[in-house]
């Protein structure tokens, strides 16, 4: 994706935060009102309008994995605060609001959301027009995984590589090459013990890809990149984490599916992943 432009799955995974607050029943999975906010009034009347296209199986499928991974890394960061995290670095934030709605415990965190100028650019559009700016304790910063060093980009934002940094990672991997995959895990492996890095990947498709997988290259942003669990643990592990823990269905459906209205599936496959330096 050019730099110039804006994602176009960042700008739906947006969406399906969006359309988890206006059509899924509460409890919700993810508190996030800002969700709808920031995509403006039109954002909000085009998806009451069609209801119904978001309500697909596909959809609900899609939904209940966008809004379980922001709050497992949000559940994950909450830890690694009271373990002494003092940064979280939002690798490819998209339309990310955990930094304008962030709880009273993140308010000593520096936050930094990293992606393309293209989609920060109408993020910060959507921010000025919605009257919202970020809080002094976040920034915008724009590091290239596959051309430039994760630290090296960091530095150039004043993150200090000495301190415990908590980082999320979501959505991502899957369209980059493994090489560069390889270079951010290992960036994030020197930075202090107690560092974490959440992240989503997408397991091998198998003999037909998923609909996932799909509606990404349809969007022009084609998956490249797959893992299975076992081998992105062995990745982790060489890489420099010495403890790695996978969300699998089951887990997720006891912790965050069982106590709600059945509006949405339980992912069915284990693809979010943590690992703690």
């Amino acid at each position: 994706m050019s730099d110039r432009h804006t994602s176009r799955t960042a700008l739906g995974t947006a969406y399906m935060r969006a359309a988890h607050q206006l059509l899924d029943a509460p409890p919700r999975i993810l508190e996030d009102p800002l969700a709808v906010t920031v995509l403006g009034p039109a954002a909000m009347q085009r998806i009451n309008d069609t209801a119904e296209d978001f309500q697909t199986p596909e959809r609900r499928a899609l939904r209940a994995h966008v809004v379980l991974r922001s709050r497992f890394a949000e559940d994950r960061l909450a830890a690694a605060v009271r373990r002494g995290v003092t940064q979280y670095i939002i690798l490819g934030a998209g339309f990310d609001t955990f930094a304008l709605r962030q709880p009273v415990w993140a308010h000593p965190l520096r936050i930094l959301e990293v992606d393309h100028t293209g989609t920060q650019a109408t993020k910060r559009s959507q921010l000025a027009e919605a009257g919202l700016a970020l809080p002094e304790n976040a920034d915008f910063a724009t590091i290239d995984f596959e051309h430039e060093s994760l630290c090296d980009g960091l530095r150039r934002y004043q993150v200090s590589l000495d301190e415990p940094t908590f980082f999320s990672w979501l959505g991502v991997t899957m369209y980059l090459k493994e090489d560069a995959i390889d270079a951010v895990l290992r960036s994030v492996a020197s930075f202090p013990a107690g560092s974490e890095i959440v992240l989503t990947f997408a397991p091998p498709p198998g003999e037909s890809p998923s609909p996932f997988d799909q509606r990404a290259a349809s969007l022009g942003e084609p998956w490249v990149s797959y893992f299975a669990p076992d081998a992105l643990e062995a990745k982790l592990r060489d890489s420099g984490f010495c403890s790695v823990e996978f969300l699998t269905p089951a887990e997720a459906e006891a912790r965050y599916f069982r106590q709600r209205p059945q509006d949405l599936p339980v992912p069915p496959r284990t693809n979010i992943v943590c690992a703690i330096r």
